[in-house]
């Protein structure tokens, strides 16, 4: 191709400007003249590579460009939180910036940047979005919060009692997993339940938040004893859900005799022991499965500040270790107790598709446990920690107690 190359050089005229300058016929000339000094035919060389660095004002643009689609986004989706100029602010940047199209370098550079920007602009206009709020004691439009303190054999249970406007004929006791509490991220399970028509009982297990009792076994079992007899005396029908070690707890709570007429597991193991090194790692593995586009829910009800401070909890006060209490629980051998009773009460059994902390064959094992029985889910991509918060594991859990419980619409008693 030097032949063509010469050819184009020589029928092109050389602008004065480019006299002196630079340019494309410039630079190729410049370059054939070197490589012909040195001896080397033009057509040997490697084309020169041309470098287009935008002028600031592309970044601005590409900036602003980003900031004004995500905001767009977030106020058409309904994700407050992620969300700081309302429905205007954003798409009118947007169109500012589109003024002149940012160049693709400018655009690709300044996403970085733009996402860290959108996130800390939205937290600060997001700053009282708490999603915690909506479980603090008191009235609201759909129903009434208040904190209990509820009778057991080995001290009081801290509560919330989450009653639906009108009243309800059904209630449902939730138990949190190990190292959490009655609120951790409970926000969206409750609308959901209430949404359905029945009362809610959010509880602390013994050594977890409110609880001034400490993680022992048996006593542990009063966690969920005490309060589902308090259901009983007030309600017609009493469902029991329980996530992790608060699934566990029930499950050995009812194998025990506590009342029960609809019993839901999320996540419950067999069995758990992990050494330190194991339990870093699925730390890790679990932190990032929670970067998931089905998460972002979150952000309806709360600021990145109070999401990730929401995960904040007072720990565990134990007497007996976490993987020993696992296995005094026995969870298989408890719902095999439950299965083999004439009256037993209909099961759901809800597991991750990605859970990182149960061992492998845990979820089939459990399974296997309720043949004939239980009523098995996998939600598909979900982990172990994100499984209690994905709507699809709350829809389906709050459908199922509904049709279990029959709920419906009446007073509940004092």
């Amino acid at each position: 191709m030097s032949w063509l190359r010469r050819y184009v050089l020589r029928a092109t005229p050389r602008p004065a400007a480019h006299a002196a300058g630079s340019g494309w016929a410039t630079s190729l000339c410049n370059q054939s003249r070197r490589l012909q000094a040195s001896g080397r035919p033009a057509g040997a060389s490697s084309c020169r590579t041309f470098r287009y660095t935008p002028p600031p004002s592309a970044y601005c643009d590409a900036l602003g460009f980003w900031l004004g689609l995500f905001d767009g986004i977030a106020a058409t989706t309904g994700l407050q939180g992620l969300n700081w100029g309302g429905r205007i602010a954003g798409p009118l940047l947007a169109a500012l910036a589109l003024r002149r199209w940012p160049a693709p370098l400018a655009l690709l550079a300044t996403l970085p940047l733009a996402l860290v920007l959108q996130l800390a602009l939205a937290t600060l206009r997001r700053r009282r979005l708490d999603p915690k709020r909506t479980l603090r004691p008191g009235t609201y439009t759909t129903h009434s919060i208040a904190r209990l303190d509820l009778p057991a054999a080995h001290g009081p249970v801290p509560a919330l009692h989450i009653v639906p406007t009108g009243g309800a004929r059904a209630a449902v006791c939730v138990a949190h997993g190990s190292g959490c509490d009655k609120t951790f991220y409970a926000w969206r399970l409750v609308e959901a339940l209430v949404g359905q028509g029945l009362a809610v009982l959010l509880i602390d297990l013994d050594g977890h938040g409110e609880s001034l009792r400490v993680q022992d076994f048996p006593t542990i079992l009063e966690s969920i004893a005490g309060p589902a007899r308090w259901l009983r005396a007030r309600y017609a029908r009493v469902g029991l859900l329980g996530m992790s070690l608060g699934g566990a707890v029930t499950t050995r709570a009812v194998a025990d005799g506590a009342p029960c007429d609809a019993l839901a597991l999320w996540a419950v193991p067999p069995r758990l022991r992990l050494t330190t090194a194991e339990y870093r790692r699925t730390q890790i593995s679990e932190a990032l499965r929670l970067a998931r586009p089905q998460l972002l829910h979150l952000f309806r009800d709360g600021s990145l500040y109070h999401i990730i401070r929401a995960w904040q909890t007072s720990g565990i006060r134990a007497q007996i270790g976490t993987w020993d209490l696992f296995d005094a629980l026995d969870p298989p051998g408890s719902l095999r107790r439950i299965g083999a009773r004439a009256g037993r009460p209909p099961l759901l059994l809800v597991y991750a598709g990605r859970d990182g902390v149960l061992p492998a064959g845990s979820a089939a094992e459990m399974q296997a446990a309720t043949t004939g029985w239980g009523e098995f889910h996998l939600v598909r991509g979900a982990s172990h920690v994100s499984l209690p918060i994905e709507l699809a594991t709350i829809r389906l859990t709050a459908d199922w107690l509904a049709a279990q419980l029959e709920a419906e619409a009446g007073n509940s008693q004092p």
